[in-house]
């Protein structure tokens, strides 16, 4: 336990509290793809949300046709305020696709559909469905900075199951990346992002003023556009972090094709982007190799540390995957972020329109 502040504001869980925190002027949007049907994780997940109580629960539903009716009956049997949002319907994808938005699918674009029907609201929560620790304090927890004048909160916790260290994108990829940038150079947007304990959470929490500025990366790269957007319109006073404790999520293969290789390549373009809009200079020619001594350099720190907690430690295999992520570092290429919702060519209200219609005929 420590009470350590960063650079941003950061909140801790020192007595395992649930805050006073304006719940019910909230919508928590919770994106979810047919994997997540009735399974235990998500189920508790909704439970807990029932006992939350917040203002709105939207779900961005990316499914099958076929699957989308037993998910939604399945959904509504939790005693919530509930919108459901299919983010692949056919009517949808055409509205989309007419106004040049439609394109790869990916967590990025179901939570920017998602937040387009948040924006009512007076503030959103977005979180995963996959949390097998889920709380309901978690809610009220990213709220409260939102109460006292802060614009943007984001989660962090430890990754720790079945006695090993995980956060492994975050922890062998991100981090020494981070380092690497931070030593050619002392820009703001580096000393943000090294601010937040685990920038790859997917939790988080806005003001919706804040929210309808975001722009989205389509796939996995969300998290980190969207501490970019948080960094441009929030800054280092009107942001703050918040101790969730200790979650235990989902886990991916380093190699397939949603593997954590995979994923690194979608979080190293946002970083990317987000950093030379911030004034870095990544020099890509010498990069690898800095990136290379700096999550080297870290393996040495988290094998002393998992051993002080009488962890398992794979030394080999978290070297191997350093390897494995080096192919993810070069330039983002074509942008192809979603607009802000102020910007957008098309209102949520149209969104949530064809949208009802399409759940209206797959069920």
């Amino acid at each position: 336990m420590e009470y350590v502040q960063e650079r941003v504001t950061t909140l801790h869980d020192l007595t395992d509290p649930t805050p006073t925190a304006p719940i019910d002027r909230a919508a928590v949007v919770v994106p979810m793809t047919e994997r997540e049907y009735a399974g235990l994780a998500p189920d508790r997940v909704l439970s807990e949300l029932e006992r939350v109580d917040p203002g709105e629960v939207v779900v961005p539903l990316r499914a099958a046709p076929e699957r989308v009716g037993p998910f939604y009956d399945w959904l509504d049997d939790f005693d919530l305020s509930l919108t459901v949002l299919w983010c692949n319907g056919p009517r949808l994808e055409a509205l989309l696709d007419d106004h040049g938005l439609d394109g790869e699918f990916g967590k990025g674009r179901d939570v920017w559909l998602g937040l387009g029907q948040a924006l009512d609201r007076e503030y959103v929560v977005v979180h995963d469905a996959d949390t097998k620790t889920y709380s309901r304090a978690d809610v009220p927890r990213l709220l409260y900075p939102l109460a006292h004048g802060y614009d943007f909160s984001k989660g962090y916790y430890a990754r720790v199951e079945n006695d090993r260290l995980y956060g492994r994108l975050f922890r062998l990829f991100f981090v020494p990346l981070v380092r690497a940038l931070s030593e050619r150079g002392d820009a703001s947007i580096l000393r943000y992002l090294e601010s937040f304990r685990y920038a790859l959470a997917g939790e988080f929490a806005a003001t919706t003023t804040l929210a309808e500025q975001f722009r989205p990366q389509r796939s996995w790269g969300l998290e980190i556009g969207t501490l970019g957007d948080a960094f441009d319109d929030a800054g280092f006073d009107g942001s703050a972090q918040v101790d969730l404790g200790t979650y235990e999520h989902d886990h991916r293969s380093v190699n397939g094709p949603t593997g954590l290789s995979d994923m690194s390549r979608h979080v190293g373009s946002a970083l990317f982007r987000v950093v030379e809009e911030g004034g870095v200079d990544p020099d890509y020619d010498t990069l690898p190799d800095r990136y290379q001594a700096a999550a080297r350099s870290l393996v040495r720190s988290y094998e002393l540390d998992a051993g002080f907690n009488g962890l398992t430690y794979d030394r080999g295999d978290e070297l191997d995957q350093i390897e494995a992520y080096v192919d993810a570092i070069e330039p983002p290429g074509t942008d192809r972020r979603l607009p802000p919702w102020t910007d957008a060519p098309l209102s949520p209200a149209r969104i949530a329109a064809a949208a009802a219609e399409d759940l209206e005929a797959a069920r």
